[in-house]
């Protein structure tokens, strides 16, 4: 089984926006040169674009709203770790033609580079958690309503944003309740009190804000947000406890961007390790 298509899926696979974010937008540190960063004019990338199109049109601060009514009882299914695990694994990226990386071999290479460089099993864990929120797409969920960088809704979009100028097509964009600095907010009412647009990433913070430190969650909830941890951006929407967990947000970062490569970790091999690790820490099942 393949990720769901139908009209509203313009990526191949939704690994293709993970690809361009780490190859396109923000390539590893002092392998490509500075002004190679955020070209998106290669026709090579109208897939992402068209993706783009979709995602920023449609994440407005209504629709967020509906969307965690919706999905926020999580009540659709209960899975435990290794259940949920080869269930995001049926979402096989066949956009990349060098590495056949399923979803699971995402989430061990980001976790088992988190080990080799002795951080905390929490973090580890948090590694191997982090893309889990992804089954969304495999419960109907179209590809812009699950990746893609997220940002805060109910308040002006920052020009930042990869492909901002999409957001033109937005609801919001000419809202008067939304479309000015602090929007519907205010200033520095901490990121906790803030929209941010629908996706993985929310869900699974949801899914997971009762068993993980408080470091972990902020890595599981804005890992996608690169306005903020990348760009300097929205630093008025924070508070000073928002300020200290970005410390660990951009610790996280690199590990999930880039340590794809086509020596695989061996599951087999592992999975007693993570078993335990998974039970140190989280229930049997995970309800979703």
């Amino acid at each position: 089984m393949k990720a769901i298509e139908n009209g509203d899926q313009p990526l191949k696979d939704i690994g293709e926006w993970d690809d361009f974010v780490a190859r396109d937008v923000y390539p590893e540190p002092k392998k490509r040169a500075k002004e190679d960063y955020r070209n998106y004019d290669d026709p090579a990338r109208d897939c992402v674009r068209e993706f783009y199109r979709q995602h920023h049109e449609h994440q407005s601060y209504e629709f967020v709203l509906g969307k965690e009514k919706e999905w926020l009882p999580m009540r659709r299914k209960k899975m435990t770790v290794l259940e949920a695990l080869e269930f995001l694994n049926t979402l096989v990226d066949d956009s990349d033609p060098d590495i056949d990386l399923d979803q699971m071999q995402h989430l061990l290479q980001t976790s088992e580079a988190i080990r080799a460089d002795g951080h905390e099993d929490w973090f580890v864990l948090t590694g191997f958690l982090h893309d889990l929120g992804k089954v969304l797409c495999l419960f109907g969920e179209p590809q812009w309503a699950v990746v893609g960088d997220t940002h805060p809704v109910g308040c002006r979009f920052s020009d930042r944003i990869v492909y901002s100028e999409f957001f033109k097509a937005n609801a919001d964009y000419h809202d008067p309740r939304y479309n000015t600095q602090l929007g519907v907010y205010e200033q520095g009412c901490g990121l906790r009190n803030v929209k941010m647009s629908w996706g993985h990433d929310e869900y699974m913070f949801h899914i997971l804000k009762d068993y993980l430190p408080e470091p972990a969650l902020y890595m599981v909830r804005y890992h996608s947000f690169y306005a903020w941890h990348r760009e300097n951006e929205y630093d008025y929407l924070c508070d000073d406890h928002d300020r200290d967990m970005l410390f660990w947000v951009r610790k996280f970062n690199p590990y999930d961007l880039y340590t794809k490569c086509p020596e695989l970790p061996n599951w087999d091999k592992l999975r007693s390790y993570y078993e335990t690790l998974i039970k140190k820490y989280l229930p049997d099942e995970l309800t979703f």
